[in-house]
């Protein structure tokens, strides 16, 4: 089976043409399980199948995450997807990408540089979680419906901090109990000297990752919610680089770099036997 590997600010997937290879839906939560394990197969954050449309799309793009979980969308995976689209001649510079959350536009802005309409915001409210002897302020938000679920928290000096430090807080909100459906766990800071920084505990990939896409942009709603940003195009340092965000009248839009890292064949029969 073709295959290609990407990464966008370090968030990295493994992608595949299912109108091509016609791998059957039940499978593919236990071949996303099998790639995406590092040192065994080829290793990657999250596992896209682009597929033939339903409602009006270009292409369906179906997300799974390293566990082999299925994920309603992912945010750099959808520029990813983007930018694999556009170079295998499946759309344009500007298209229409099905997702279980719904729509996607992506948009080229340059050879390697993707921007996408991201879902919108589904629920968003403050509220109060007891986790680690500490009671925390948060924001909790979903994008797109069903929707894909964050938290955001503070934590200043986040720039300078190991992650080591916050990994036990990010499994115990990951899990907390009124997160009924799980959640994306995102800490952030916000300076006037530095701007924004955030880090992201992803569900479905169990650790930290470098990059969070519509982790970012639930950082980004939260600070324009709080009144520190206007929306125009917010720059975010992530561990794998910079993401941009845009939180405009005609919606959410993130951009930020894409990579093509490899192309090739994998043996999907012994994955599956």
């Amino acid at each position: 089976m073709e295959f290609t590997k990407m990464h966008g600010a370090g968030n990295d997937f493994i992608i595949i043409n299912n109108i091509k290879a016609k791998i059957p839906v039940e499978k593919l939560g236990r071949l996303a399980e099998s790639l995406c394990q590092r040192r065994f197969s080829i290793g990657a954050d999250g596992f896209m199948v682009v597929d033939a449309p339903d409602y009006g799309g270009d292409y369906k793009m179906r997300f799974y995450n390293a566990d082999g979980t299925f994920g309603e969308m992912c945010g750099n995976g959808a520029r990813c997807v983007a930018r694999y689209g556009y170079e295998s001649g499946l759309a344009g510079e500007t298209q229409k990408i099905e997702t279980i959350a719904g729509m996607v536009m992506g948009y080229r802005e340059d050879e390697d540089t993707y921007r996408i309409r991201l879902n919108d915001i589904s629920v968003m409210k403050n509220m109060k979680a007891e986790v680690c002897g500490q009671t925390l302020d948060c924001v909790y938000i979903e994008l797109g419906d069903p929707g894909i679920p964050h938290v955001v928290v503070k934590i200043p000096g986040l720039a300078h901090e190991d992650k080591e430090n916050l990994r036990e807080l990010g499994e115990a909100l990951r899990y907390y109990k009124d997160f009924v459906k799980g959640v994306n766990v995102n800490f952030y800071d916000f300076t006037e000297e530095d701007g924004a920084v955030a880090l992201t505990y992803e569900r479905g990939v169990e650790d930290f990752t470098l990059a969070c896409g519509t982790g970012t942009s639930a950082v980004v709603a939260t600070l324009k919610e709080k009144g520190l940003v206007d929306g125009t195009k917010a720059e975010v340092q992530v561990p794998g680089g910079k993401l941009f965000v845009e939180i405009a009248d005609e919606g959410i839009f993130l951009s930020g770099p894409t990579v093509v890292v490899a192309e090739g064949y994998v043996n999907v029969k012994e994955l599956l036997d």
